[in-house]
């Protein structure tokens, strides 16, 4: 799988406790809104808050899709809300995104690795920019 320069796609996952949940709707919130001069509304997609578990992720979450060139912004963005944070490539090892090739903000939440997709097969491609689970 090719990609452009800064084209290859990327999740981040913002992960929250009961108590955490307004300051993750802030977050959220602040992110749909980014204004046209803000490098954050190249976003390509901002995700409903998840209240229950979604695929792998055990821990209320929401995620946002975004093109690699965005990395820096969007890593200095996430780590500012002091919300714990998953931002991993889309590539065709779903287990390894969300693992060795992933990076964590702050400390890693458990996974439920079980129920990602098999090597060589990411379902997470397709519905890149569009929608989440």
């Amino acid at each position: 799988m090719a990609n452009e320069p800064g084209e290859a796609p990327y999740h981040a996952h913002i992960y929250y406790a009961p108590e955490e949940r307004s300051r993750a709707l802030e977050l959220r919130d602040r992110l749909r809104t980014a204004g046209p001069d803000d490098p954050l509304s190249k976003l390509r997609f901002v995700g409903e808050l998840r209240d229950h578990k979604a695929g792998p992720h055990i821990t209320s979450q929401f995620e946002i899709h975004f093109h690699e060139r965005l990395l820096p912004i969007v890593q200095a963005e996430l780590a500012r809300s002091g919300l714990r944070v998953l931002i991993h490539p889309l590539t065709l090892d779903d287990l390894g995104d969300h693992t060795h090739l992933g990076r964590w903000i702050g400390q890693p939440v458990e996974l439920d690795l079980s129920v990602l997709d098999p090597p060589g097969v990411n379902q997470g491609l397709a519905r890149f920019g569009k929608t989440d689970f």
